[in-house]
């Protein structure tokens, strides 16, 4: 039987995780579903809470093994004592091939130096030749530690890294993608209502720009939790102090170097403005970019134009 430091559960089609619509997101789909359909190891890098199990899940979802378990184990918590067992390898040390479809190693630089040495021959090294203690289940790994560091102070083994990065995906985090950011709220305001049995909240334009206007240190994972509380609180002003932006650095100018102008300041007004409205109209039309600027009785293209102006890039479309 596994131990309770593994989870073993069966994964059918779509893993449910929507990563965005941003180009760098795009891309990263793409390249999924390319290597999904092989066979070979897969990094997935970034920082806590970029999704990265989430990605590990849609790869097993994609690729050919995906009616067997995907197996996830904690490397913070394998020892040699467990190794062979975790790993689906029997007392004598032979693979077996029906048991995981893929093993997922989370956060394989927290794995122990003697793990490390016994993960290494357990992995497939180029040789077609079949050898007792092969591990026969495709091999998935996350980190959000830099292994090159980790590889130069001798923590983590070089000849393990080479064999887990066949292929190595680098997950942004979350501030350098925000606009994917009212596509993942969509998406979460939909999964937690059905979740609580609750109806469908739909959030304002001030909480709007607050989410897009914060940094978002726990990236995903963070959003998630946030439009969770919002959902079940049934009050969104709750949620909001956890999203506070960081107080404008003061100046320390002397008061007669400073300028005002009546023009500037009402420029300033009208942008704002116009952003309020726009961002009103999108969360009217649930982000429909073409009924936005129907109601705004602009053109797609004005509309386009100005979002990418408040810092909304149109590689975000309808």
């Amino acid at each position: 039987m596994p131990s309770n430091d593994i989870d073993i559960a069966p994964v059918r089609g779509d893993s449910g995780f929507v990563s965005g619509m941003s180009a760098a997101m795009q891309t990263l789909e793409n390249v999924v579903a390319e290597i999904a359909l092989t066979n070979i190891p897969v990094l997935l890098v970034g920082e806590s809470g970029t999704g990265k199990e989430m990605f590990a899940q849609r790869i097993h979802c994609l690729s050919t093994n995906v009616e067997a378990p995907l197996a996830k184990i904690a490397c913070a918590s394998l020892n040699v004592a467990n190794f062979a067992s975790e790993l689906g390898l029997d007392s004598n040390g032979d693979s077996s091939n029906e048991r995981f479809g893929t093993v997922f190693f989370d956060e394989i630089s927290e794995l122990d130096p003697t793990c490390q040495r016994s993960l290494l021959y357990a992995l497939p090294d180029g040789d077609a030749r079949p050898r007792r203690g092969l591990l026969g289940a495709r091999v998935i790994s996350t980190t959000s530690r830099n292994l090159d560091e980790e590889m130069r102070t001798g923590r983590f083994r070089s000849e393990l890294y080479y064999r887990i990065t066949s292929a190595c995906l680098r997950l942004p985090p979350l501030r350098d993608r925000k606009e994917d950011i009212p596509l993942l709220v969509e998406s979460f305001l939909t999964k937690y209502a059905a979740e609580f049995n609750r109806a469908r909240p739909t959030l304002s334009p001030r909480t709007l720009r607050r989410f897009l206007d914060y940094s978002w240190p726990g990236n995903i994972r963070q959003l998630a939790n946030v439009v969770k509380k919002i959902v079940a609180l049934g009050d969104e002003n709750l949620a909001l102090p956890e999203v506070a932006t960081a107080p404008v650095e003061t100046r320390t100018e002397p008061q007669e170097t400073r300028s005002y102008s009546l023009k500037a300041a009402a420029r300033a007004a009208s942008r704002e403005a116009e952003r309020g409205m726009i961002l009103e109209a999108l969360a009217r039309t649930r982000w429909n970019r073409k009924r936005a600027a129907q109601e705004l009785q602009i053109s797609y293209k004005s509309l386009l134009y100005k979002l990418k102006q408040i810092g909304m890039p149109e590689s975000q479309t309808e």
